[in-house]
């Protein structure tokens, strides 16, 4: 397995053509392993409920997960200082970095 394509400014990575929201790279180290850590947990958590089918239990592990993402910038306000607006979700191809995705080719 190869690292992801990140966009020249480390806002984003690449999957499958689609931009996703970097961890916030002020972040103390300290701090980003704690979050880390918190959302493997909720994600594991998640994973046990659905295989229990209990849904508060479902709802609450998104609520984990989420939190832990928007700690490490991932989700919510955008961690950058440049107005420039949040692309995450997008086609790197309908987005400000067409032009450098292309130039990528098959990466």
């Amino acid at each position: 397995m190869t690292d992801p394509l990140v966009t020249p400014d480390g806002r984003y990575i690449v999957v499958r053509g689609r931009l996703w929201r970097r961890t916030d790279p002020s972040l103390p180290e300290s701090r980003r392993a704690e979050l880390v850590h918190e959302l493997m947990e909720a994600r594991r958590a998640k994973k046990t409920a659905l295989a229990a089918d209990d849904a508060a239990g479902i709802e609450a592990a998104r609520a984990r997960v989420d939190a832990a993402k928007t700690g490490l910038g991932e989700r919510g306000p955008v961690w950058w200082d440049d107005d420039a607006p949040d692309e995450t979700r997008h086609l790197a191809k309908n987005t400000r970095y067409a032009e450098w995705f292309a130039a990528q080719g098959d990466a």
